[in-house]
C-alpha cells in the first residue's frame, strides 16, 4: 500500500464526520446529526462529490456517503469538514451490509452515481440497481422513499429500467441524455470524478428516478434471472 493511502487511512481515524463499521448506529443517526432531518444516501460514494454537493443545497437534509475504500473517502470528508458542512458524514462498510447501519424507513433517499456497471453478464447481481441490493435498500429506505441512479452506462440505464419495468415499480424521472434537457435541476449538475472522466466514452448521461412502489417480492432476484435466461435464449 502505497505511502499516501496510509496517511489517508489513519487521517479519516480523527475526522468526526467519518464513521468506520460502526457498532452501535443504527436507528441513531438523529443523534448523530443532532437532528431528526431526513437522512439521505450516497452509496459507492467514492470522493463524496454528491454527499458534499447536496449537502450545500440542503442544509436541512443529513448526507451519507457509503464507500469501503476510506482512501477515496478522505476526499469528500475534507472537503466537508473544511467547507463546515454538519449535515454531512462519511460511513465506511460494504454495501451489504446496510441493514446493520439503518433501522426501516431511516433513509428518505438513495444517490447512485456512476457506479461500476458491472458489464459482464456473470456479474449483473453486482449492478447496484439488481433486485439483489434493491430489496437491501427496502430493508431500509421509508415508505415512497426514491431512488436515483445517474451514470454513462447505456447497458445500466436499460438493465434498470427493465427492473422497474419487471417489478412495476414507480419510475418518476427519465433522461437518456440528462444535459440534453432544458431546466435541469441543481442536483443533477452536480459531476463526479469518474462523470468527468467519461469511463463509458458515451457522450452522454443517463438518470433514473425511482421508488420501490409496494415493494419488491422475496422472489425478485430469481424472477429476473428467469426472464434475462429466456430474453438471452430468444436470441440465440
Amino acid at each position: 500500500m502505497g505511502q499516501k493511502k496510509l496517511v489517508r487511512f489513519a487521517a479519516i481515524k480523527t475526522f468526526n464526520n467519518v464513521l468506520e463499521y460502526p457498532q452501535d448506529i443504527k436507528g441513531k443517526w438523529a443523534e448523530h446529526f443532532g437532528n431528526n432531518n431526513p437522512v439521505v444516501l450516497e452509496l459507492a460514494c467514492g470522493k463524496g462529490e454528491y454527499t458534499v454537493g447536496l449537502s450545500k443545497m440542503y442544509p436541512l437534509k443529513n448526507f451519507i456517503g457509503v464507500d469501503i475504500k476510506g482512501n477515496r473517502i478522505w476526499v469528500g470528508a475534507k472537503k466537508a469538514l473544511e467547507g463546515n458542512l454538519a449535515n454531512a458524514a462519511f460511513l465506511r462498510t460494504q454495501i451489504q451490509k446496510l441493514e446493520e447501519y439503518f433501522t426501516q424507513g431511516e433513509v428518505s433517499e438513495i444517490w447512485i452515481t456512476f457506479p461500476d456497471p458491472q458489464l459482464t453478464p456473470g456479474k449483473a447481481k453486482k449492478r447496484l440497481t439488481h433486485p439483489r441490493f434493491l430489496l437491501r435498500y427496502q430493508q431500509v429506505l421509508a415508505k415512497g422513499g426514491v431512488i436515483h441512479l445517474k451514470t454513462d452506462s447505456p447497458n445500466l440505464y436499460e438493465f434498470t429500467k427493465k427492473v422497474i419495468n419487471l417489478f412495476s415499480l414507480n419510475l418518476l424521472e427519465d433522461y437518456d441524455d440528462v444535459y440534453a434537457q432544458a431546466g435541469i435541476s441543481e442536483e443533477l449538475k452536480i459531476k463526479t470524478h469518474y462523470e468527468q472522466l467519461d469511463i463509458a466514452q458515451s457522450n452522454r448521461i443517463h438518470y433514473l428516478k425511482f421508488s420501490l412502489g409496494e415493494g419488491l417480492p422475496a422472489d425478485a432476484e430469481e424472477q429476473l434471472k428467469k426472464v434475462l435466461s429466456e430474453e438471452e435464449a430468444g436470441g440465440r
